[in-house]
């Protein structure tokens, strides 16, 4: 089989996950859009969290060009990405029970915040943890999860359960177990994963939504212009001024 037929199969899978969260996940999304927006509207914080590749979506939503200014990256030191040496030990991290507390308890987070969490499987003890912590400290929690593994995977946490089972609002990714779209003959993994792909769609869709949510209530979204073009760091500098006490990566 040719490369660019193979890319081709790839967009292809991309593209029909992509149509297939759009059609089945929209009421979802407008309501992870509200609960954003009412946080907002309210005086109260947002932030998102995901581990390994799934904090590539979280961070995609904070302090970027067209982005909505008060998203903070919740960071768990050493699962963010591939931050650490060896990179497996990020794995192992999002294994051990306490450690969300632990960054939840140090953080400004709080009653009526909102957190977004973002994990794929939903098994592992963290982002279990993550959502059990913050909901019992009175936040509303977003996840975006692929609920297939809470069907065909069992869970990593004591409680037995997912990520799934302690959101307010479930937004599904739609991603099949084991994250990969491909599979040919002389490669004996499956391979060509779409989560990041499908998973920062989903997120920037939610923003969309919250924007136009806090429009219909009459309060201007608070968004970031790119500083590459002309009066961009000037729009930026006078956002965060004004939103200076619910913006925590610039401190």
């Amino acid at each position: 089989m040719s490369e660019s037929k193979l890319a081709g199969q790839f967009f292809d899978a991309a593209i029909g996950l992509l149509e297939r969260v759009r059609d089945e996940e929209s009421s979802g999304i407008a309501e992870a859009g509200s609960v954003i927006a009412e946080a907002v509207a309210a005086g109260n914080r947002l932030f998102a969290f995901g581990a390994g590749h799934s904090s590539l979506p979280a961070m995609d939503v904070v302090y970027r060009a067209g982005g909505l200014a008060l998203m903070n990256f919740l960071a768990v030191p050493g699962t963010a990405g591939i931050d650490v040496m060896p990179a497996t030990l990020g794995s192992a991290l999002e294994r051990v029970d306490g450690l969300a507390a632990a960054v939840l308890d140090s953080s400004p987070a709080a009653d009526g915040d909102v957190l977004v969490i973002i994990s794929l499987s939903g098994r592992n003890a963290l982002p279990v943890e993550m959502a059990m912590n913050a909901r019992a400290i009175g936040m509303k929690v977003i996840g975006v999860t692929s609920v297939a593994y809470a069907t065909e995977t069992r869970s990593r946490h004591a409680s037995g359960s997912f990520l799934k089972d302690h959101c307010d609002v479930v937004l599904d990714s739609k991603i099949a177990v084991g994250d990969a779209e491909l599979s040919v003959a002389g490669i004996d993994a499956p391979f060509a994963p779409a989560s990041t792909v499908v998973t920062s769609a989903i997120m920037q869709a939610v923003m969309a939504a919250a924007a136009g949510d806090l429009v219909a209530r009459g309060v201007e979204p608070p968004m970031l212009r790119s500083g590459n073009v002309d009066g961009g760091h000037e729009w930026n500098g006078r956002v965060m001024q004004e939103y200076g006490d619910r913006i925590f990566f610039r401190h």
